[in-house]
Parts: C-alpha cells; sequence; structure tokens
C-alpha cells in the first residue's frame, strides 16, 4: 500500500485530525458506533445522496433568491469540494482497521503467534468480523500448538526413560553376563595349557567376548550414558569428550561454569543431545583444529555452546537442502524445551552452535 506523505496532501493533516476526532466520540455515541459499524459502501452512498441533495437544494435557492450564475458555480464547487472531503475521510476510516490486520498478520508470519488484531471503533461490521475470526484462528493455533509440545514432550521423556532402561539392562545385565563369559573362558584356557591347539582357540574366543563387551558398553553409553543421571551433565560432557578424543585428531575442550554443575535432569538430556550432535558433526565434516565445548548456567537456565575452527558452511544453503536430520532433531528439541537454538557458520570461518534452555518452560 503506497503511503501519502503529509506535504504531498496538505489536506490530508485534516483528515487524520477529524479520524481521531471521530475515534474518541465513538467510545460516547451511540449513533456514531451504529454509523460506523455500517459497511462502506453504504456510507459512501448515504453521505453522496445528502450531499447530492444538498447540492440540488443549494442550486435551487440560489436560483430563486436570483443570485448570479457564478455564485451558484461557486456555491456548487464547494459543496462538491465538502463532498470530495467526506469521500477521503468516509475511505481513511475505513482503511485504519485493514492497517491494524495487515500489521497483525505481518506480525504473526514473522513467528509472533501472540499478536492480535485490535478491536477498533472505527471497523464496520464486515472487518470488525474479519479481525475476530483472525483473532480466534489464532487462540485455536496457540491452544494446539500448547498441546503438541505437552504431546511431544511426554514421547521424548517416554523416549528418554526407556533408553535409560535399555542402557541400564545393557549395562548391568548383557555387560556382566559377558564379563563373567570372559572370565569363564580365561580360566579355561589356563586349565588347557598342555593343549596349544585349544587354549589358543579359548583364546581367540576369550578376545571375541572381550570385543562384545566393549562394543555392549559403547551401546549402552551411546543410547543413554548412565553418568548422565549419576554425575550430572558437567561430567557427561568430560566423558564425551575422552570417548571422541583421539591420536591426530582435534583439541576438544570442555569449559563449565560454577553455576552449571547440577541441572534438572530435562534440561541436562537436552543439552548432552545438542552437545553429541554437534560434536560429532564437528569432527566428522568440519577438519577442525580446536573443538570447545562450553556450559554455563544462571538461575533462569543453562546454556550450552559448541564452537570448532573448521571450515564451516553455508547455513541458508543447509536449512534450504534439509539434508540431515542431525540439525532438525536438535533444533526441535530445544524449541520443545521452549529454548532458543542458533547456529552460525560461514565457509572457512568455523561453526558455532548455541542452545539456551529455561529451566521452567513457560506455559502458553
Amino acid at each position: 500500500m503506497t503511503s501519502v506523505s503529509p506535504q504531498a496532501l496538505p489536506g490530508l493533516t485534516l483528515v487524520r485530525a477529524a479520524v481521531r476526532s471521530l475515534a474518541t466520540a465513538t467510545a460516547a455515541s451511540g449513533w456514531m458506533r451504529r454509523f460506523l459499524a455500517v459497511p462502506l459502501a453504504g456510507k459512501l452512498a448515504g453521505a453522496n445522496a445528502l450531499l447530492a441533495a444538498g447540492t440540488l437544494l443549494g442550486a435551487w435557492l440560489a436560483h430563486r433568491w436570483g443570485l448570479s450564475d457564478v455564485l451558484v458555480l461557486a456555491l456548487v464547487g464547494v459543496l462538491l469540494l465538502v463532498t470530495v472531503a467526506t469521500n477521503l475521510v468516509l475511505v481513511h476510516l475505513a482503511l485504519q482497521p485493514i492497517v491494524a490486520l495487515e500489521r497483525t498478520a505481518e506480525r504473526v508470519w514473522r513467528g509472533d503467534v501472540g499478536a492480535r488484531v485490535p478491536l477498533s471503533p472505527l471497523a464496520d461490521r464486515d472487518l470488525a468480523r474479519v479481525g475476530t475470526t483472525l483473532n480466534r484462528l489464532l487462540d485455536g493455533l496457540i491452544a494446539d500448538r500448547g498441546r503438541l509440545r505437552r504431546l511431544v514432550a511426554e514421547v521424548i521423556r517416554a523416549g528418554e526413560s526407556e533408553r535409560a532402561r535399555i542402557a541400564h539392562e545393557l549395562h548391568d545385565s548383557t555387560a556382566q553376563t559377558l564379563a563373567g563369559l570372559k572370565l569363564q573362558l580365561a580360566a579355561l584356557a589356563a586349565a588347557h595349557r598342555d593343549d596349544p591347539a585349544r587354549g589358543a582357540q579359548l583364546a581367540r574366543v576369550a578376545e571375541l567376548a572381550t570385543a562384545a563387551l566393549e562394543e555392549v558398553r559403547t551401546l549402552a553409553l551411546a543410547v543413554h550414558p548412565r553418568v548422565l543421571d549419576d554425575l550430572g551433565l558437567a561430567a557427561a560432557l568430560e566423558g564425551l569428550a575422552r570417548e571422541r578424543r583421539t591420536d591426530g585428531g582435534p583439541d576438544i575442550r570442555v569449559l563449565v561454569d560454577a553455576g552449571a554443575e547440577r541441572l534438572p535432569r530435562d534440561v541436562s538430556t537436552v543439552l548432552f543431545g545438542v552437545a553429541r550432535e554437534a560434536l560429532g558433526n564437528a569432527l566428522r565434516f568440519s577438519g577442525a583444529r580446536r573443538v570447545t565445548l562450553r556450559l554455563t548456567g544462571d538461575a533462569a537456565g543453562a546454556t550450552m555452546e559448541v564452537a570448532d575452527d573448521g571450515a564451516g558452511f553455508d547455513v541458508g544453503a543447509a536449512e534450504r537442502r534439509r539434508g540431515g536430520v542431525g540439525l532438525f532433531t536438535m533444533r526441535e528439541r530445544v524449541a520443545l524445551a521452549d529454548g532458543r537454538f542458533e547456529l552460525d557458520s560461514a565457509p572457512g570461518g568455523g561453526t558455532r552452535v548455541r542452545a539456551a534452555v529455561p529451566y521452567a518452560p513457560t506455559r502458553e
């Protein structure tokens, strides 16, 4: 919509002043509210009919009183100017609620789903109905979004509990069984020292049992790190860094703020998932020489930041491509915890992943 400056139309200031006066008077005048509730076509038709009748009456009176043709034309011109000004005021009044609708739609498009169309006293019945309908749709969207978040949060919580149970079973049951099998095989190999062939065979089986035991322990850690529940997020991050460090690999550092040593379990689970995914991406794709995991916290929430000095990438292109689920998973998990997720990267400029999660998610 093209805006017109007051300098371009000197009369626009008077029109706006009239609009403000009408808006003020509307609150105290019942007949004014009824008039403004009439659709724009009705307002224009009624106003023009009245002004046309007034013009004809004025011309007839001027002719009856014997006024000159010049005065009659001047009178008609003044009445026509009044008609144009009246139409301009009515159209301006009608456009004000439309501007409010446009601004509200723009705010919703930018993500502010809490925006609502203000109830304007200048809106006619049709525009008021459109605004009310839009507000109802936004209220329904907020309610559906809240229900969806609660449902998905319950699904994630149930999934994490199941992962923790499976990790517990792997660590305390399957791993212990394999450890016992390893000891039995070692004992059998010692008992058959006089039979080299059988002793070598038992040693190979013991090596396979040892390898299976290590795989089970690694799998239990990948499914759900037990240290996360026992010692907290800081210890889990240290364990993750030790696990991913390799000879010749990047330097992985873990920095933990004093206010983030003990966090709620839900917050720790979300932030650990972000750290594990971001660190894995940095080690696989970035070619970084240094990766830093920084955990900070205050009275409101905790923040996990993973930064590397690697090759970086074009974030916009990656978003459009949607090639992997890692970025989507991190973003959605943080969003479901009512947190903020940020990804900053550029070709040749490294990558920074930042997730901030509050201790108590806001209720919608």
